[in-house]
């Protein structure tokens, strides 16, 4: 299937770079139901996130509305059977509501510790985050929240702070502290809860939110006030120029304005000279006002009344994901609306996705591929993959048969796993993809050697 490719290598005329490229993109192109591979779901309740950890890429992190969290090993299955071609991925770890530090109610959201598996956050609708120690399955570090806890997030580049940024069904978002236990501080600008949280992938001080208020906000928690609020009206079209293209433009534009101001200041001194004293006087006295008055207070875009009641969708936001470089934005809406934003000038790009039905009662967890050609979006009982850039469906991924909540993308294998309210979590995989090698032991029907890594080495 590769010869080319491969051929090509070999020759010296594909780049190693180029060749992981290719060969990665026609694995994401060609995802389909796995018949090789099945995550044994012991949730009870309808699965609301997924998140594999980003240390490893190894361990599937699964909660549930049963208030139940599990914890799957991606890559070695718990059994072999029809012969070695059906991995069964059984769960290492599972919490349920009869723990006693478990949730009370619906886990909606759950996230591993960015830098380490001995840790992950659960946020529940009884009110309260826990910070959980993998090892023990214990509960190290509880917050109390003013009310149901929609999303948590922790931002996965951040070396200076170990903050949670929760989205409660209040106005406002607040930052947990794990290294203090204590609240870091709040930010206030919504003006209803708080559905989805997102943390820049380029600046592990910007957080953006999005709100039941059909607002997008950005923040930088060094600072308060919200820095930008998304207007679905302030629009480009496409994608903003490359950089380089950019920087020669630019520096074009600087030639122009520099030419023409010198011709201006040239024709002035010409014409000063010509004038009389009385005159150079009176130009004097006229720019003297003009100067004054063209320092003007230059106002925190948060705080200006008619940029702070924007909106970036007609309904609440319900999801929001940053592409892998961290320059693009995409954001669902109640609305039923896809919309790509540009970070760095914060204007709707107007890529027109292809209608589609969204959940509107509760938050949706999209993914992106490796490369960011492709989003994953849960659109009722199918998951679709649009093309970032023109907007159409790539693929429709049929497999459960109730709503999906979540998507989640193993870069590491160019995987996708999905989990809905029928209490599954599917895998989908390229289809020449096939299971780990058993070693004997599980050829003789016996399970192989339990893994002894101790989560934190």
């Amino acid at each position: 299937m590769w010869w080319k490719e491969i051929a090509s290598r070999e020759e010296g005329r594909l780049q190693p770079n180029s060749f992981c490229r290719r060969i990665r993109s026609r694995r994401i192109s060609s995802l389909q139901l796995s018949n090789l591979k099945e995550f044994v779901s012991p949730h009870r309740g309808a699965v609301n996130s997924l998140q594999v950890d980003l240390t490893e890429g190894r361990y599937l992190l699964s909660s549930a509305s049963d208030a139940s969290v599990a914890v799957f090993d991606v890559q070695r299955p718990s059994d072999i059977e029809c012969g070695g071609l059906l991995a069964r991925h059984k769960c290492i770890i599972h919490i349920d509501k009869q723990h006693e530090q478990g949730h009370k109610y619906s886990i909606s959201s759950a996230s591993w510790y960015p830098i380490d598996t001995g840790l992950f956050i659960t946020g529940s609708y009884d009110h309260h985050i826990n910070a959980w120690d993998t090892n023990t399955s214990q509960v190290v570090m509880n917050f109390k929240m003013p009310g149901k806890v929609y999303k948590t997030a922790m931002s996965a580049i951040a070396t200076t702070h170990m903050l949670i940024a929760a989205g409660t069904e209040d106005v406002q978002v607040r930052l947990c502290d794990i290294a203090s236990g204590a609240f870091a501080h709040t930010l206030s600008g919504h003006r209803d809860g708080v559905m989805t949280v997102e943390w820049s992938t380029s600046s592990e001080w910007v957080l953006m939110t999005g709100g039941c208020d059909g607002a997008i906000r950005f923040w930088d928690i060094r600072r308060a006030g919200c820095f930008l609020v998304l207007d679905q009206s302030k629009s480009q079209l496409g994608r903003r120029p490359p950089l380089l293209q950019r920087a020669t433009t630019n520096k074009g534009a600087m030639f122009r304005e520099t030419g023409k101001s010198s011709c201006a200041k040239s024709k002035g001194q010409q014409k000063k000279l010509v004038s009389d004293n009385g005159s150079k006087l009176s130009t004097i006295s006229k720019m003297g006002p003009q100067v004054k008055g063209s320092v003007k207070q230059r106002l925190h875009p948060g705080m200006v009344s008619s940029q702070d009641r924007a909106t970036a969708h007609y309904g609440a936001v319900t999801g929001l994901k940053t592409t892998e470089d961290g320059m693009y934005l995409l954001s669902a809406g109640s609305d039923s609306r896809l919309r790509l934003w540009d970070i760095e000038s914060g204007c709707n790009t107007f890529v027109n996705f292809e209608t589609v039905r969204l959940q509107n009662s509760k938050g949706i967890q999209m993914a992106v591929a490796q490369d960011s050609s492709l989003v994953y979006a849960p659109c009722m009982t199918v998951v679709k993959a649009f093309d970032l850039w023109s907007g159409q469906t790539s693929h429709t991924f049929r497999g459960h048969y109730e709503c999906v909540n979540c998507c989640c993308f193993a870069a590491q294998d160019q995987e996708l796993y999905t989990g809905g309210n029928d209490r599954q979590i599917l895998v989908w995989s390229p289809p020449n993809s096939s299971p780990d090698e058993p070693d004997e032991r599980s050829l003789k029907g016996k399970v192989p050697f339990k893994d002894e890594d101790n989560w934190s080495d």
